[in-house]
Formats: structure tokens, sequence, C-alpha cells
């Protein structure tokens, strides 16, 4: 059976896939709060990321989860060099898994910082005190 994969797109994801196509296979979750590819994932493909990965399970939907943050961040890699949700983009992650692994380890270490833009909250925390 084929299960599925939600990759999120932020901002920053948004503008990388801007002007490839891609921007018209972006669905919406939780009445647009977030932006996401979904993947449909062979069996074949979904069974050699549940072996790779010991985390990985797949939930009541149907959709992979549990995956290594690196593992997120290669696929959306993978998707923004072929320009396809195909997979083409599912070949290229599962070629660079033992990257991946490596990049794991180093997360169950520690996670690092996201990268957002919190700019607006440093100016609140300037001027605490709103006015009217």
């Amino acid at each position: 059976m084929a299960h599925k994969f939600a990759v999120l797109l932020d901002e920053k994801r948004m503008g990388a896939i801007k002007g490839s196509g891609l921007e018209e296979k972006v669905s919406s979750l939780f009445g647009g709060a977030l932006q996401t590819f979904i993947l449909e994932v062979p069996e074949d493909k979904s069974k050699q990321i549940m072996d790779a990965f010991d985390t990985a399970r797949i939930d009541s939907r149907g959709f992979i989860t549990d995956l290594p943050i690196a593992f997120n961040r290669t696929i959306f890699e993978e998707i923004a060099k072929s320009k396809s949700l195909g997979v083409e983009a599912l070949d290229g992650v599962l070629k660079r898994v033992s990257e991946i692994k490596k990049a794991a380890a180093k997360e169950s270490e520690s996670l690092p910082p996201p990268d957002i833009d919190i700019s607006d909250i440093e100016k609140l925390q300037k001027t605490p005190r709103q006015t009217g």
C-alpha cells in the first residue's frame, strides 16, 4: 500500500520554489495556517524509508512520520533540485541515507535552533508597554 509524506513549507522554502511550477502543488493545512507538499510514497520506497530509520512510523492517516529533521530538510532539497514531487525526489533522498543518519545522530545530541525571523518580537521587547 502506498503511503504519504508531508513536507512543511515556511517562507524561506516557498521562496526557494518560486517560479518552479511547484507552487501549484502546495496544499494548506489547518485552515491555511500551514503550507505543505503531500508526496505519494510507493510501497517499495516506504519500506526502504521505514527500514532505514527506526523512529519512522505510519500514522492513522497513512502518513510516514517521526523521521529525523535531517530527512525533512533533505527531501525538500531534493524536491527543489528535481522540481518534482515524484519518485525522483525520493530516490535522491534514499541515495543520501548515510548522510542523513550522520546528521540525525547530531540531532539526538542537540537540536539546532530554528532559523526564524523574530525581529517583530524583539521590537516588542524593547517597548513592552502598549498604549491605546
